[in-house]
């Protein structure tokens, strides 16, 4: 059985987090991507402030991690999502909405106690197949 090797995705300024971390930001796979959790931080690994900006910066850090994997926030076909409360939940699909205006992939929202900086209110992982999106008009 043939199948395509994976490629690891690691974006120029992940590379600390690939060797420290040991772990890739995606693995691709033919035209599956797997996409590590997104947070709200910088490049100088800053997190944003409030639940909106964390989410903006978290939303566009998966977009970027995307498009070096050759795919698009429209081949998203699943979201999983992990926040620290679930009281800012608004916000979030608020922002979520900037970035997936239609044909919403599957999404699961997790409440849990604290992620990897106590300062990270929420992560995003996600699951693409390359070419799955609507091609733009």
């Amino acid at each position: 059985m043939d199948s395509d090797p994976k490629v690891l995705i690691n974006p120029a300024g992940t590379e600390e987090i690939y060797k420290n971390l040991q772990f890739s930001q995606a693995v691709r796979a033919g035209n599956m991507v797997w996409v590590s959790g997104q947070v709200g931080i910088d490049k100088s690994g800053k997190a944003a402030e409030g639940i909106e900006d964390q989410a903006r910066a978290a939303f566009a850090n998966l977009n970027h991690v995307l498009s070096e994997a050759g795919a698009s926030m429209e081949d998203i076909v699943e979201i999983v999502s992990y926040h620290t409360t679930m009281k800012g939940m608004g916000k979030f699909l608020k922002v979520k909405a900037e970035f997936i205006t239609s044909d919403f992939p599957a999404w699961t929202a997790v409440g849990v106690t604290e992620l990897v900086m106590p300062e990270l209110l929420c992560e995003i992982r996600a699951t693409a197949v390359i070419g799955s999106g609507k091609p733009k008009a």
